[in-house]
């Protein structure tokens, strides 16, 4: 089976823009959608990436922003260094390879990112590892790290598992499993993820976004069209959660405490070995 390899663009930041679904499937059906631009980004070209536009800046101020310190270990260290300790720890060498990022941008100095997920590619340009980076409202993050194995990768598709170990949302329980069906960027990019519980399928959720040149007119026409994307996430996530009290949803015990302190978060990603 061909590994699969990095076919995105050259640049070293790019954008995706498209549109965000989530449907819940039970015990009652629950769907929506809103429109997202996301920020595609190697780590190891953070310098090249901050060149880009005058309204993009990596870790400083600027109209569209990136900062190291919102993702990994949380401490402004570098994340390329972070992924690379991640896959030491699975036993994966990353050396001569790349990792990007792909998350959603600072916008006026804020972001929130409920998923962010990072694509680590070996020396020979394939990819070894996927990171998962998963952020509740409650202030905590999760990393569910995540070698490639040959039977999970076809084409341009990747297809991961992964037992449930962190808090999302107040209304889901933790005793589920993620089903990630990853279609890696390149002209476009496609983010699915199913949660299950014994049952079956829960929840299902997706991003699929058409690769854009990060530009000072690309943003400028994305500032005009999504003027306050990163509030519409924060208030779409509240909003949405009133829906679903409101249709029965029950909130589990425990929720608001994720399953670990900020501390031990902070601690399970510094060891790479959070998973």
């Amino acid at each position: 089976m061909a590994a699969m390899t990095n076919q995105t663009s050259d640049a070293a930041a790019s954008l995706y823009v498209g549109d965000v679904m989530h449907a819940r499937l039970k015990p009652f059906q629950h769907r929506f959608s809103y429109r997202v631009m996301s920020l595609f980004i190697d780590l190891g070209r953070l310098d090249e990436a901050d060149r880009q536009s005058v309204l993009f800046g990596v870790n400083r101020r600027a109209l569209y922003s990136f900062h190291e310190r919102d993702h990994g270990r949380r401490d402004g260290s570098s994340l390329a260094a972070y992924a690379a300790d991640c896959a030491r720890a699975h036993g994966i060498d990353l050396a001569g390879g790349k990792v990007k990022l792909l998350c959603y941008p600072r916008l006026f100095g804020y972001a929130f990112n409920p998923l962010s997920v990072y694509f680590c590619f070996d020396a020979a340009g394939d990819l070894a590892l996927m990171i998962y980076e998963v952020r509740n409202t409650f202030r905590q993050m999760h990393h569910y790290v995540l070698p490639v194995a040959a039977d999970q990768r076809r084409a341009d598709l990747v297809r991961q598992q992964q037992d449930k170990t962190f808090y999302v949302s107040p209304f889901i329980e933790a005793d589920m499993r993620y089903h990630f069906r990853i279609s890696p960027p390149a002209d476009r990019v496609t983010i699915r993820i199913l949660e299950t519980d014994r049952q079956g399928p829960l929840l299902a959720a997706t991003f699929s976004g058409r690769r854009r040149p990060l530009t000072s007119v690309s943003l400028a026409k994305a500032f005009v069209a999504l003027p306050f994307v990163t509030a519409k996430i924060i208030a779409a996530i509240h909003w949405q959660a009133l829906r679903l009290w409101w249709k029965g949803a029950k909130f589990m015990p425990g929720a608001s405490s994720g399953t670990a302190s900020l501390d031990q978060q902070a601690a399970s990603s510094s060891s790479a070995l959070a998973h």
